[in-house]
């Protein structure tokens, strides 16, 4: 039974909390209270918080960055209550953690404002830092450092600077910061100030900070411009670096300015006078001139006629004979050419060039040096189903078509006379220079060529004559009437009756041989043939002296035939 001289435990209990109060408020652990410095000894301050007993704390965690503790007998200070009494009987005190939730309580109201807060970089963690938020701890993440990646933070360390707070968690104790959303929002508030005081077609001086391949970024006092590679000069630059260079001061001119995304175009060439002014009257249409190649395309090659100012060669411009080449293989790049103007657009700053036009037309060449009925000589360059194509001067090809290649034969077997890489000759029969054709003739050379009167005069279709060979070819012979008489052709087919009769070999020129004259072509020259000759001899032979069923053998009869020529 609980006395007034031996209280129970629960008396105990109230009488505690009556004095420190109600334990519904939360009592004294885990509370920020202030207390009183009673005693300063062996590194240690001894507290008075208003409980039974005082409390230690260390020294050290009342200094700042190694400044002195700044406390004496009498200060009072702000402590954290971990325990009211330990197995010591004093309280556990901290000074750190009172620093800590005030800290945290600070940070609260200004993360749910969106403020800034001050901190320190003190150390290095995985993955970034940590910073002291005045007596919080947060983590500063490696990207968030700065704008741009940074190889040494050892200038940032222990330097009191802005951070904003990303985010943070209280019962976990987590706070993340970043210091380039910070920079970010400096430079944009920066950017803002300056481009209010820049305009569109201001000139203004710039420092170049780097260099890509499309142009080059320049810093015009805080805020940077692009210098596009196109707006450099009125000339062709294939990269930056061949006019500009890191740190240069350069002169540019503000061409567009974006208020939303805070963009600025910056232009040098519009600082020069523009060498497309009065381009039409200082180049008129028939104009030739020289320029360099400055490059080439499949559709053709760009020529650089003065600085700035660059005409297109298109393809079919570049060559009379070179038809569907790539321009690479006629010019380039580099090159000197001569070329005439055809055409000028001031407006959409475009000329068209012609190199093929700066040099004579080779058909006309040809036609002045090879009249109508001359000679010439050239390689076979091509066969086709219609004729064969000579390789002729000036890098022109003529004609022969299949009907004037040789006399007495059809086309498709005069054709097989000929290979490509032949050397032959022929007569040039016309010359159409605007359809850039030379039409030529091989028959019109042999000797013999028969004529209208020779054709039509002395030689009759179904006549018999005597005829001296004058070559050998697969497909037949070449044949001549008498000494200075027609030629004509026996196909390899009428030279005999018989297939083993039918081989040229068997002939040689010079060797006089009977035939029938079987026709004209259309060139009023004789055809022959010994096969028909052979056929109206034994036809004649059979009628004269009998026939084949009069008893008489067909030997019989041909050589009573043959004896009576005789």
């Amino acid at each position: 039974m609980a006395t007034a001289a031996n209280p129970t435990r629960d008396d105990f209990e109230a009488l505690l909390n009556e004095q420190l109060g109600d334990a519904d408020d939360g009592g004294f652990e885990g509370r920020v209270v202030k207390g009183t410095v009673t005693a300063i000894e062996n590194g240690m301050a001894m507290i008075d918080v208003g409980l039974k007993s005082e409390g230690r704390v260390d020294l050290r965690e009342f200094m700042r960055n190694e400044d002195e503790h700044g406390l004496e007998v009498g200060s009072e200070v702000e402590v954290y209550v971990d325990r009211v009494e330990n197995a010591d009987g004093e309280a556990m005190l901290s000074r750190d953690r009172a620093r800590r939730e005030a800290a945290w309580d600070r940070l609260e109201n200004e993360f749910g404002e969106g403020k800034r807060v001050e901190g320190r970089i003190f150390g290095r963690v995985k993955g970034g830092f940590t910073v002291d938020l005045d007596g919080a701890v947060a983590f500063l993440p490696g990207s968030q450092v700065d704008i741009r990646p940074v190889r040494d933070v050892t200038p940032l360390m222990d330097q009191p600077q802005p951070f904003q707070i990303l985010k943070m968690d209280r019962r976990r104790g987590n706070i993340v910061v970043s210091r380039r959303a910070v920079l970010e929002e400096t430079r944009a508030e920066q950017r803002s100030e300056l481009i209010s005081d820049l305009a569109e077609g201001q000139v203004v001086d710039g420092v170049v900070k780097n260099i890509t391949d499309y142009g080059a970024f320049v810093d015009l006092g805080g805020i940077d411009g692009l210098l596009h590679v196109t707006d450099m000069s009125y000339k062709r630059v294939n990269h930056p670096s061949e006019v500009i260079e890191i740190g240069q001061t350069v002169t540019v001119q503000i061409i567009r300015i974006n208020a939303e995304t805070q963009r600025i175009s910056l232009g040098m060439k519009q600082l020069e006078s523009d060498p497309w002014d009065g381009v039409a009257a200082k180049y008129p249409v028939g104009m030739k001139l020289t320029g360099q190649v400055t490059n080439i395309t499949e559709y053709g090659a760009f020529v650089e006629v003065e600085p700035g100012i660059e005409g297109l060669v298109h393809v079919s411009e570049m060559s009379w004979t070179k038809k569907n080449v790539h321009p690479g293989k006629i010019v380039s790049t580099s090159q000197e050419v001569e070329v005439m103007v055809l055409e000028v657009d001031s407006e959409k700053r475009r000329i068209s060039l012609g190199l093929k036009q700066a040099q004579r037309n080779p058909w006309e060449e040809f036609a002045e040096a090879h009249p109508i009925g001359s000679e010439v000589e050239g390689e076979v360059k091509n066969a086709t189903e219609f004729g064969l194509f000579i390789g002729l001067p000036g890098d022109v090809d003529g004609m022969v078509h299949m009907s004037d290649i040789a006399w007495g034969i059809s086309g498709e077997d005069a054709l097989a006379l000929h290979r490509k890489g032949e050397e032959v000759k022929a007569i040039v029969l016309d010359v159409d220079i605007d359809k850039e054709r030379i039409s030529l003739g091989m028959k019109q050379l042999e000797k013999g060529a028969p004529t209208e009167a020779a054709a039509g005069g002395s030689l009759r279709r179904g006549e018999t004559v005597t005829v001296t060979v004058l070559e050998v070819r697969d497909g037949g012979l070449e044949v001549q009437v008498g000494e200075d008489g027609a030629t004509g052709f026996i196909k390899r087919s009428d030279l005999g009756r018989d297939r083993d009769e039918q081989r040229p070999d068997r002939f040689q020129a010079g060797q006089k041989i009977d035939a029938m004259v079987t026709g004209f072509d259309r060139s009023k020259k004789p055809t022959f043939s010994i096969k028909a000759y052979q056929i109206a001899e034994e036809k004649q032979a059979v009628q004269q002296y009998g026939s084949a069923d009069s008893g008489a053998s067909l030997g019989d009869i041909l050589g009573e035939a043959l004896k009576k020529q005789d």
